[in-house]
């Protein structure tokens, strides 16, 4: 399974550790009266086709109908070979909002090369590409070439004047070493010097979690349950993952109750009944009614589809916009 902290594993070594559909714009039954928020996307889904080329990406991406974008890290470095400002510019000629960026909790190493994900031919039953089609293969990225990556802990300033400057709402820590309590109370200080510096600069800051964030440490306490009641609430909010909590056994809803307002970033990802294949919205397990209909507990601002580098590429994220759309209605 193509996680984030499988692939940051499998290529760094952590130091310190075409179908086009109408936007939908309410959802009262939903939302309880609240405005939706646009679809956004999280462009991890579409690594590959935003390291070949992140122009034309982006502009298959806005004709699908998403209206806000959410970036992630690059082989190009910097935000997809931009500077923070240059890609507002270029997210904004398009018809959508540069809303978040991710960034890493501590430094990693990349490796030589990594096999690359195909961008075409999601995968289907039996592992056979969709329509029977073997998808285009690819040379193994190089990230021996990869520019050095900014990260929470030693760059955390820079990353929120980056922010700043992309007129971002939200920094947010995609990863960062958790299996000890030793490692969780380091990454602590680092969310709290972050969500300092954020709300000076008025943006917030989020944490992303995985499923590993729910496995007990010593002492019995998980390190999702660490971060949230060791963290102010007002500087460091969460960015759930809804199939990554789905995956360890949480029920989203349960979360925002327990810490009301505390999740204004979701990621609206999927995931197959065997909990361990990432998959296209509404093709999965997650109830993704169910939790928009506790958005206003949860204190919902923005969420972005996200599946994993998506072997389907821009097919795999029409399908998911289109179901999404058929959810919220």
């Amino acid at each position: 399974m193509n996680s984030r902290r499988q692939f940051l594993r499998n290529t760094s070594a952590l130091t310190l550790g075409s179908l086009v559909v109408p936007q939908l714009t309410q959802a009262t039954n939903l939302f309880s009266a609240v405005a939706t928020p646009p679809i956004g996307i999280q462009l991890f889904t579409l690594f590959g086709l935003m390291n070949e080329d992140p122009k034309s990406t982006l502009e298959k991406v806005a004709a699908v109908g998403y209206k806000e974008v959410e970036s992630a890290f690059s082989l190009r470095g910097n935000y997809y070979g931009y500077t923070a400002k240059e890609f507002k510019a270029l997210v904004s000629g398009l018809g959508m909002t540069w809303r978040a960026h991710h960034a890493g909790g501590a430094p990693f190493r990349p490796r030589a090369a990594a096999p690359r994900p195909a961008a075409t031919g999601a995968p289907a039953a039996g592992g056979q590409p969709a329509g029977g089609q073997a998808p285009p293969q690819r040379p193994p990225m190089d990230f021996s070439k990869m520019p050095p990556m900014l990260n929470l802990r030693d760059n955390y300033q820079q990353l929120v004047d980056d922010a700043v400057e992309g007129g971002l709402s939200y920094l947010v820590c995609s990863s960062t070493p958790v299996a000890t309590v030793d490692e969780i109370n380091k990454s602590i200080e680092v969310f709290q010097k972050t969500g300092e510096a954020a709300k000076k600069a008025g943006i917030g800051f989020a944490y992303h979690n995985h499923s590993t964030e729910f496995d007990p440490v010593e002492g019995g306490k998980t390190p999702y349950e660490l971060i949230l009641s060791q963290t102010d609430k007002d500087l460091v909010k969460m960015e759930l993952d809804l199939a990554w909590a789905t995956k360890a056994g949480k029920d989203p809803v349960e979360l925002f109750k327990q810490h009301p307002g505390r999740f204004p970033l979701w990621h609206i990802k999927d995931i197959k009944a065997d909990k361990n294949s990432i998959t296209e919205v509404g093709n999965g397990v997650v109830d993704f009614r169910r939790a928009f209909a506790a958005a206003k507990t949860a204190g919902l601002k923005y969420f972005f589809v996200e599946q994993d580098m998506a072997p389907g590429g821009i097919d795999s994220i029409t399908t998911s916009y289109s179901n999404l759309n058929k959810i919220l209605a």
